[in-house]
């Protein structure tokens, strides 16, 4: 398999330009509360003239003669704000008002979902997607080469999302600002890409999947990026499925032509092949010695992946455990949302270095969650080894916005914190204010795997309010495991959550909180699940799934999951 085209130049390329911005990180990381309230002062400047900026007196807060000063005056004046409280001004942006929120109009949305129901249209301004994502992908790709020099000698996988999906009533674009990323690559850069962004366009889920690995297990992989850990799984999946067709594609140099591609975008890609009978024999080869076909054995030079690796994101990456070279590194995705791009991984340790030179933070420890009127502190002043919620303000129009997470500070990077996520603010739920967190429910059934030996591929509960019961979903590795040994195991869980949880014991032992109530799922529960959502609109690099939550119609599409 042959090399990347023009190595050296991208090379010398991405190395120059990362090392200019990750000299930038250094510089803010040796004093991070100069950095963050320099930029808390120019998101206000930039913004004072608009709508929000002059209801919120941004122009007096300016006049601040000390950040002390300024500090007050901004947390006087300008409230914590989340998504429903800005939609109104949104539709009025994405109905081709200016100087809203921002100066002017935004250079396009990216979609996400939102509590109500409703999507969020999160704005990205130019000011926003110049100086912070692609900035921050020059430093992402300079790590990369710190970390592992030879990663661009092959090509890359890079999931992302169709770059434009659709306008705003006045035009503005909408879709995925890694898509569009990806799409304003120099043109000498794009060798490194595995495959043609028109892949990324393809609707049917199993297609795009299978085009993606088609092309990518024909060549010379080192290095992959996807948010979510589940697409690696879907990944190897779909070669599990597909492999000995993509065998025969790869000889003959087709796309095949069961798949579900809309005509256009199938001539885009098949304009990329030809005939390959060399890698096709290769790849015959290598699944005659190994039946289980893994990325180690296709793709045995891969030098990176990069998921995300917090959170509740373990279960799926036990799926993969073993499936790639013992070489590779596999680095945290980083601290990231379609809300902020928050910070990177610099180091190969897995805690996000928040980023204070391109967005103003503020935090509210574990302790103060629900006080009505809580204590914000500064980056600066985060202690390591305590937990906090984080919210930002962006220069994008969300100011004090909550993000929702509980983030745990592991380290410094000079003086600014390293983070990790812990789990989603709403993977907490308290019927009776029992407060059973996401990562407590997870721990009692690792737990209770390895007190009955029972082992699961997959676990989500839900909360029915109206019973003050909970519903645990199993999808057991013997995925016909008797009725008396699933009883066995859900009240090994219900126990290890007493252990974990004091109010949760209380509230059981009181019977506030009926016994939970077990699930069987049947086999690939969380994949069919995934796969629908996609089908129903969801990104897949956005896709994510709290594992403990009150919500009906989740839980209904769980129940249609369950084993007959």
């Amino acid at each position: 398999m042959k090399k990347t085209k023009n190595l050296w130049l991208i090379n010398f390329a991405l190395r120059f330009a990362g090392r200019i911005q990750y000299n930038k990180v250094i510089k803010a990381s040796k004093n991070c509360k100069k950095a963050s309230m320099t930029t808390l002062r120019g998101i206000i400047d930039y913004a004072k003239d608009t709508e929000w900026g002059k209801a919120h007196n941004f122009a007096e807060i300016l006049e601040a003669k000390s950040d002390d000063e300024l500090l007050a005056l901004w947390q006087k004046n300008v409230p914590v704000t989340d998504y429903e409280d800005i939609r109104p001004m949104v539709e009025r942006h994405k109905n081709g008002e200016e100087n809203i929120l921002f100066p002017g109009k935004p250079k396009m949305y990216a979609t996400t979902s939102g509590t109500t129901g409703q999507p969020k249209w999160i704005p990205i301004t130019n000011e926003y997607y110049d100086n912070i994502y692609n900035k921050m992908t020059k430093i992402w790709l300079y790590c990369f080469m710190r970390a592992k020099p030879r990663c661009f000698e092959g090509t890359t996988i890079s999931i992302v999302g169709k770059a434009i999906e659709g306008a705003a009533p006045d035009g503005t674009v909408y879709g995925s600002v890694s898509g569009v990323t990806r799409r304003d690559i120099p043109n000498f850069v794009r060798p490194i890409h595995s495959a043609p962004d028109a892949v990324f366009a393809i609707s049917d889920y199993t297609a795009r999947y299978y085009t993606i690995m088609r092309i990518g297990i024909e060549q010379n992989v080192t290095i992959i990026v996807t948010a979510n850990p589940s697409t690696i799984v879907e990944m190897q999946n779909n070669v599990r499925e597909f492999f000995d067709d993509y065998v025969t594609d790869i000889e003959n140099g087709t796309l095949n032509k069961k798949l579900k591609i809309e005509p256009e975008v199938r001539a885009v890609i098949e304009a990329t092949l030809k005939p390959n009978p060399k890698r096709a024999a290769e790849l015959r080869a290598l699944k005659s010695q190994h039946p289980d076909i893994l990325p180690k054995h296709y793709w045995p030079d891969m030098q990176i992946l990069t998921t995300w690796k917090a959170g509740n994101t373990w279960v799926y990456l036990d799926k993969f455990k073993g499936s790639f070279p013992e070489t590779m590194i596999h680095q945290e995705f980083s601290y990231f949302a379609s809300e902020c791009r928050s910070g990177l991984v610099l180091d190969n340790d897995d805690n996000t270095v928040l980023f204070p030179h391109y967005h103003y933070f503020e935090f509210i420890s574990e302790e103060d969650l629900e006080n009505p009127e809580p204590k914000f502190y500064q980056l600066h002043e985060l202690e390591v080894g305590k937990r906090y919620s984080v919210y930002v303000t962006t220069w994008s129009g969300l100011y004090r916005y909550p993000m929702n997470d509980l983030i745990e500070v592991k380290g410094k990077f000079n003086t600014i914190p390293k983070i990790r996520l812990i789990q989603k603010i709403n993977g907490i739920i308290s019927m009776t204010g029992e407060k059973v967190h996401e990562s407590q429910f997870l721990e009692a059934v690792k737990r209770a795997e390895a007190d009955t030996g029972i082992k699961t591929k997959f676990a989500i509960g839900f909360a029915e309010l109206e019973t003050s019961t909970y519903h645990f979903y199993y999808e057991f590795e013997e995925i016909d495991l008797a009725d008396d040994k699933i009883a066995e195991f859900n009240k090994a869980v219900d126990s290890k959550l007493k252990e974990v949880n004091i109010e949760y014991e209380a509230k059981r032992d009181s019977f506030r909180v009926k016994d939970p109530v077990p699930h069987a799922l049947q086999k690939n529960s969380f994949e069919t699940y995934k796969e629908r959502c996609i089908l129903q609109g969801a990104r897949d690099g956005q896709f994510k799934l709290n594992l403990l939550m009150q919500n009906e119609d989740r839980h209904a599409m769980f129940k249609a999951l369950v084993r007959k």
